[in-house]
C-alpha cells in the first residue's frame, strides 16, 4: 500500500496482479474503501485473470484524507484519479466502476480521454428517487449537523467519525475547514443531486458523457433496482457512442437481495460484484 499527496491531501492506493498486465483502475461506490469486502474480491479476481489492478481510497473514503474541492464530490474524485494516474505515469488505462464509482469513472473518462483505454460501468445512479436518496445520504445529514451544531457536530456523525477513526489526520482537517467552509462545500455538492434536464448521471452534463470516445461497456441494471435504474443504464449506453450494452452477470434482483442481507449483517450490498470478473476480462481482451 502506498500514498501520494494530491491537492493537499494524501491518497492511499495499492496495485494487485502481474506487473506486466494491462492496468485497470477499479472504483467502488458509496464511501467504501478499496478494502471493502464486496469490492476487493472483484479486484483480486481481475488480478488473477492477468490484469494489473489499481485500487484506491478516494478522498472521503477509507484511510485517505478528507477533501472538499470541486463542483461535486465525483468531480473531485475524477480529478484526483487523473492526478494519481499521471503521478504513476501509467498512460491510458482501463477505468471501471460501479454505483458511485461508475459516476467517478465516467467523469474521469470524459475529462481525461488521454488517460482512458477502455471504460466499464455498472449500477449507475440516476432518476428522481435515486438522486434524491443520494442527497439524503451524502449531504443533507451533514448540512443539518453543521447548521445546528457546527463542525463539532459533523465530527460526531458516524460517516465522518469513521473516517477520523481510520485516519486521525482527518479530525484536524475538518476542524481547519470549519463550519462555514464545510457548509459551503456541502451546499455546492448538494446541487449535483438535484435532478436536472440534460443530466442522466447526477451532476454530469449529458454532453460530457457523449464526449467519451473510449470503447465502453455498460452493464444493464436490474428491472426492479430503484437505486440504479434500468432506464439510467440504458440512457448512458445511448449517450456513449459505440458503447456495448450487456446483460448483468448476476441475478435480476441481486442488488436488492444483497442489500437485504447486508442489513441483516450477512454480507455486503456489493457481494455480487465479483461475478463481473469474467465479463470484464473478456471485454478488455
Amino acid at each position: 500500500m502506498s500514498s501520494i499527496e494530491i491537492n493537499g491531501g494524501l491518497v492511499e492506493y495499492e496495485l494487485l496482479g502481474p506487473e506486466d498486465g494491462k492496468l485497470l483502475v477499479l472504483t467502488p461506490g458509496g464511501r467504501f474503501s478499496k478494502d471493502h469486502p464486496g469490492a476487493r474480491p472483484l479486484a483480486e479476481a481481475l488480478a488473477a485473470g492477468g490484469l494489473r489492478v489499481l485500487i484506491w481510497d478516494r478522498p472521503n473514503c477509507g484511510v485517505s484524507d478528507v477533501q472538499f474541492w470541486g463542483p461535486s464530490e465525483s468531480h473531485m474524485r475524477a480529478g484526483t484519479l487523473a492526478a494519481l494516474l499521471k503521478h504513476l505515469d501509467t498512460g491510458p488505462v482501463i477505468i471501471a466502476g460501479g454505483s458511485g464509482g461508475s459516476r467517478d469513472s465516467a467523469l474521469a473518462a470524459a475529462l481525461h480521454p488521454e488517460l482512458t483505454r477502455k471504460l466499464v460501468l455498472w449500477h449507475i445512479v440516476g432518476g428522481v428517487y435515486s438522486s434524491m436518496n443520494m442527497a439524503g445520504y451524502y449531504t443533507l445529514p451533514s448540512l443539518m449537523a453543521v447548521r445546528t451544531g457546527g463542525i463539532k457536530a459533523v465530527l460526531e456523525l458516524p460517516e465522518w467519525a469513521s473516517l477520523v477513526q481510520a485516519n486521525p489526520r482527518n479530525e484536524q482537517r475538518l476542524l481547519d475547514l470549519g463550519s462555514d467552509g464545510f457548509q459551503t462545500a456541502m451546499l455546492r455538492w448538494l446541487n449535483a443531486w438535484v435532478p436536472k434536464a440534460g443530466q442522466t448521471i447526477p451532476g454530469v452534463d449529458d454532453w460530457m458523457v457523449q464526449s467519451i470516445t473510449a470503447p465502453t461497456m455498460v452493464m444493464r441494471s436490474g428491472r426492479g433496482d430503484m437505486d440504479h435504474p434500468l432506464r439510467t443504464s440504458f440512457d448512458v449506453h445511448t449517450l456513449i457512442p459505440g458503447s456495448e450494452f450487456v446483460e448483468p452477470p448476476w441475478a435480476e434482483d441481486a442488488w436488492e437481495r444483497a442489500s437485504e442481507l447486508a442489513r441483516q449483517g450477512k454480507g455486503t450490498s456489493l457481494d455480487p460484484w465479483v461475478q463481473a470478473a469474467p465479463r470484464i476480462l473478456e471485454f478488455v481482451g
